[in-house]
């Protein structure tokens, strides 16, 4: 649809939850046929108008007791809504549009995930002294344990994500699904200001804490599935966390520094490195204003890593590596790999490589319109291959 990298991906993505019921595939082309290469603000108008008018489909719906169709036009909605906000980062912790629109992707979803078919139970995770926002999706109300995939998610996804990439597909399968925003995600950036930290073992501890506090999950049958950024993050976590039945890293990413470097002129990642700020940043800037893509990125790096700039940000990436960690991780891992990744092309070789622990390294292929980050646009494939590994590596009831 675009000839703009940032657009197309973007305009995959949102389309691609279609598959879950967070989008209609119409109302995707409709609303990015108004939008113009590189135009941020259009692609808000536009997202925007589409997702109050799907918004409204839904409420009315509802009032008329049409359950159903309520619940769907909601989740498209929630989606749209998430879409919309996406490139508003020139100054997104003060910005009353990101708050809106963030606000009501939750709500709406909310509202949605009530009159799902199967329950869903909104959760606050004990988290130093404070709470994480979660779900908890489970196959049924019969309080029987059942194997359960933890879902971390990445740079710039959200809670309510979790249900499209992986939920209705893992309950469909006879998995629970415990999802949650981290520091540096959704609600918890957007709400109580937390950013990204590189030791998530002290994210995800707490979170396997509170799975084994319900009597629905399985504590032998816990799986920890990383999506994107959560590539690295959980692979993290699971060197230090050892109560894990096997690791989902889609994709993997050995050092999230090094996927930026790659992408930089040599003589702008020797002044980042060298704090020569004064230089690196005016560079950076005019390199912003030709790529949507690398504009986008550090800005919103510097607002979810709480950097005060693109080259602070860069150099805080540095703590991101898995570098003497891999070897770490004891549970079988299942690290997947894009064809055609334009971010972490080449990483999850490097990842597989460093481990020492039983996996499995599955590229997943341009041909099969499955080569995009995160297998965008392929979510079925994406969901099938998790979950035929998972029902081989973990424990059997």
């Amino acid at each position: 649809m675009f000839e703009d990298e940032s657009f197309s991906f973007e305009t995959l993505r949102a389309a691609g939850f279609a598959t879950e019921g967070g989008a209609d595939l119409g109302e995707v082309l409709a609303t990015v046929r108004s939008v113009g290469e590189g135009d941020e603000d259009a692609w808000l108008r536009e997202w925007k108008r589409t997702a109050e008018r799907v918004h409204a489909i839904g409420t009315r719906s509802l009032a008329a007791g049409h359950r159903v169709s309520g619940r769907e036009a909601l989740l498209r909605a929630s989606n749209y809504y998430r879409t919309a906000e996406f490139y508003r980062r020139d100054d997104p912790a003060h910005d009353p549009e990101v708050k809106a629109l963030s606000a009501l992707s939750r709500e709406t979803f909310a509202t949605a995930a009530v009159l799902l078919d199967t329950p869903v139970e909104a959760v606050r995770i004990p988290y130093g002294d404070t709470t994480l926002p979660g779900y908890l999706f489970l196959v049924d109300d019969s309080g029987t344990p059942r194997p359960t995939v933890i879902f971390t998610s990445g740079f710039d996804s959200t809670l309510e994500e979790a249900y499209f990439v992986i939920g209705a597909a893992a309950l469909r399968r006879g998995y629970n699904v415990l999802a949650y925003d981290g520091p540096g995600q959704g609600a918890a950036l957007r709400e109580q200001g937390m950013v990204f930290r590189p030791d998530w073992e002290a994210v995800v501890t707490p979170v396997v804490d509170y799975a084994l506090t319900r009597s629905e999950i399985a504590a032998d049958r816990l799986a920890l599935l990383g999506y994107s950024l959560g590539g690295y993050l959980t692979a993290r976590a699971a060197a230090h966390e050892h109560r894990l039945a096997a690791l989902v890293l889609d994709d993997g990413l050995y050092s999230y520094h090094d996927a930026h470097t790659r992408i930089m002129p040599p003589f702008l990642s020797e002044w980042v490195e060298a704090g020569r700020d004064d230089l690196a940043d005016p560079v950076a800037g005019l390199l912003m204003q030709g790529s949507t893509q690398l504009r986008w990125a550090l800005r919103n790096g510097a607002w979810a890593f709480g950097a005060d700039s693109p080259a602070d940000y860069i150099r805080r990436t540095a703590d991101y590596t898995l570098e003497g960690v891999a070897p770490l991780i004891a549970c079988p891992t299942l690290v997947l790999d894009a064809e055609n990744d334009q971010f972490f092309r080449g990483q999850p070789q490097q990842v597989a490589a460093a481990l020492t622990c039983p996996h499995t390294l599955v590229t997943l292929r341009e041909a099969e319109g499955a080569g995009e980050h995160c297998h965008m646009g392929a979510t079925a494939r994406f969901q099938q291959i998790t979950f035929d590994w998972l029902d081989r590596t973990l424990p059997t009831a």
